[in-house]
């Protein structure tokens, strides 16, 4: 990990939120909750590795389980020792990982859009040709572009809010091809190649909410409900809504996610609390 940089945006005081946002998005996939959960905690958004401002994949990172153990060396550079971590969809993946084995660090956890089994084989061979094609041309052909997009967003997206598929679009577009072949191709591997993580479900003992999108076509509601069923806890299930929740029905998620802080008493009003002008860069 020596010589690259952990992009992180904070926003507001108070208890602290750690928020995980999914692949090829940044930190902006958050940028409603930050404005609402600001107002009562102290919110840390990292950037994975090769997205936003973040450096390039450490070497070494195999495994979401290495995902998790950066996660928790970051909060111990920023002395914290205990947070609620909220995940999407691979930020879901690595903070149950990080629930189960730090179990002391996770005040509670939400699950969104997010799956611990393993890929289904259909879905994974098909995931692999995209990446081994993005690897071998060191771009994302329209062709893959356009195959990629509506997998993040509701079927009805472009009648509801035609500006994020064209928001996904541009930043899939501003990768380079060295990010493209030192980050984001082995980080989708990293995501696609897991293995079946379902049995480390029973080890987290933090309160959890899981969260799904009535049309994710990425993660089926199914796929939720059995980790639900498997936690023994709630399910949200939202309508109207694919696999990016935060930004297809955001005031659904942030009310959602305030009334899960609420119940943990984890909300509690700082004095004062400031939006993000910029990523703050963490050495590793």
């Amino acid at each position: 990990m020596a010589g690259s940089i952990l992009s992180v945006v904070e926003a507001g005081h108070g208890l602290p939120v750690l928020l995980g946002h999914g692949f090829l998005w940044n930190w902006r996939m958050w940028q409603p909750q930050l404005r609402a959960l600001s107002s009562c905690c102290r919110v840390i958004v990292p950037e994975l590795w090769g997205h936003g401002r973040s450096g390039p994949l450490p070497h070494g990172t195999r495994t979401l389980s290495d995902l998790a153990r950066h996660m928790v060396e970051l909060l111990d550079r920023l002395e914290i020792e205990r947070c609620v971590v909220i995940g999407s969809s691979v930020g879901g993946m690595w903070g149950a990982h990080l629930a189960a084995c730090a179990p002391e660090r996770v005040a509670g956890l939400v699950l969104m859009n997010s799956y611990l089994g393993e890929e289904p084989a259909a879905k994974r061979l098909t995931y692999t040709a995209m990446l081994d094609q993005i690897e071998a041309a060191g771009r994302v052909s329209e062709e893959l572009v356009a195959a990629i997009t509506p997998l993040f967003f509701a079927a009805d997206v472009e009648k509801r809010a035609p500006t994020l598929p064209y928001r996904l679009r541009q930043q899939i577009h501003g990768f380079d091809a060295d990010t493209l072949r030192r980050s984001i191709v082995p980080l989708g591997r990293v995501i696609f190649d897991r293995t079946d993580a379902l049995g480390l479900l029973p080890k987290i003992k933090a309160p959890t909410l899981v969260v799904t999108g009535e049309g994710d076509r990425a993660r089926p509601p199914e796929e939720s409900r059995a980790m639900a069923m498997i936690l023994q806890t709630d399910l949200v299930t939202i309508p109207d809504c694919g696999h990016t929740a935060t930004l297809e029905q955001p005031e659904v998620v942030d009310a959602v996610l305030l009334r899960f802080l609420d119940r943990l008493g984890w909300s509690m009003p700082p004095e004062a609390a400031a939006l993000p002008g910029s990523g703050v860069g963490t050495s590793w």
